[in-house]
């Protein structure tokens, strides 16, 4: 298994397409798309040139909104997940989001992908000169929690949701400055 980080192009809608649909119009974390989104051609191709343009330094978002890299993360050619690398953290990410947000798609989950992936954001902001970098996850997402610790995520504290009846979110910072992140 060769897994990458690819930066949103064109030329994968279809894969893009099939991994989207997996979701079933639920959220897709890391994947900076809308609950039910539809993975049309059109939505798909304002969907690269919006990633392009937050991944541009100096570039004008919208209100609320922060620099951010947007990757897919592939086997090959196949689309196999999603994770999103937020350059700042406004209000609601340091409460809900973090600087790093991520999902496999159904079909591919408990493989390692995920891992993989963190691994070489982590180096990359390493590289870029963070020394630590946010994670959250719901409560309840063993998958997750297991990820993030097994990163080196330590818990900072469990705060209620941004929406009542949602799981408890737990925040996680990993201390990167010292860690030597070992190539694959």
């Amino acid at each position: 298994m060769t897994i990458a980080l690819s930066r949103p192009t064109t030329d994968l809608f279809e894969s893009w397409a099939a991994a989207v649909g997996e979701f079933e119009g639920g959220h897709v974390d890391g994947g900076g798309l809308e609950k039910g989104f539809v993975p049309d051609r059109a939505a798909f191709e304002e969907f690269v040139e919006r990633a392009e343009l937050y991944a541009t330094p100096g570039a004008v978002l919208p209100e609320g909104h922060v620099p951010c890299d947007y990757y897919w993360i592939t086997e090959g050619d196949q689309v196999v997940g999603f994770l999103s690398f937020r350059r700042e953290l406004n209000d609601y990410l340091r409460r809900f989001g973090g600087h790093i947000g991520y999902s496999v798609i159904p079909s591919r989950r408990r493989e390692g992908i995920v891992r993989e992936a963190m691994r070489q954001v982590l180096r990359q902001a390493k590289a870029e000169g963070y020394e630590r970098v946010m994670l959250t996850c719901d409560d309840d997402n063993i998958g997750s929690i297991r990820t993030i610790e097994g990163a080196g995520g330590e818990l900072e504290d469990v705060i209620d949701a941004p929406e009542a009846g949602q799981p408890r979110v737990r925040r996680y910072w990993i201390d990167i400055s010292g860690t030597r992140l070992a190539a694959s």
